[in-house]
């Protein structure tokens, strides 16, 4: 599950746990991007503490585990690197094991795939799990059925949009957001006006 998690929310969990469930995954590996090529640095978390809060947020789960992979590598996160860097750490911790691959993102991103890098490449190796996002309604994106699903996900109209616009005007995050993101963002400051 690839996001900025800028911050992570419940609705982020809600997805992951419902996949899981839906697909009877084994795990789900959450990869918060360094440098997203398409959203401005203005007013986002950095890198590390959006990293620290999405452990802070999963740790409960034992399907869940974060990963390093797009924090480290230099330059614009794209999801074909993503997806390669993943295989060989995964290869790497599991040696022989073959598993079948998913990768889980909002339905708004997966209707943008043609404007993703090496589209067809992600669509060859992974399944893709378009869930729905508060704002946006859950459309076919016109892609091989066998290689996409689009997954309904319990009403949680969360984003983290809101959730940074919340804290800069000084509103609760409370059951937003698990208590761990929650003491990161006032402990550092996060969101707030000049920060």
């Amino acid at each position: 599950m690839g996001g900025s998690f800028d911050p992570i929310h419940i609705g982020h969990l809600v997805a992951a746990s419902e996949v899981a469930h839906r697909f009877d995954l084994d795990q789900v590996v959450f990869s918060p991007t360094g440098e997203a090529w398409h959203k401005p640095e203005d007013g986002r978390a950095p890198s590390e503490l959006r990293y620290l809060m999405t452990v802070v947020a999963t740790a409960a789960d034992p399907r869940f585990r974060v990963t390093r992979v797009d924090i480290d590598r230099p330059g614009p996160t794209y999801t074909v690197d993503t997806l390669r860097d993943l295989r060989e750490e995964l290869a790497d911790d599991h040696p022989g094991h073959t598993a079948e691959w998913y990768f889980i993102t909002g339905a708004d991103a997966l209707a943008d795939i043609v404007g993703w890098r090496d589209p067809e490449r992600i669509l060859s190796e992974v399944h893709l799990v378009g869930v729905t996002r508060p704002g946006h309604a859950l459309a076919d994106p016109g892609l091989p059925q066998a290689r996409v699903s689009m997954l309904e996900i319990p009403a949680l109209a969360i984003s983290s949009t809101d959730i940074r616009a919340r804290v800069r005007a000084g509103a609760p995050i409370t059951y937003l957001v698990p208590e761990g993101v929650a003491h990161l963002i006032a402990k550092h400051g996060l969101y707030r006006p000049g920060s």
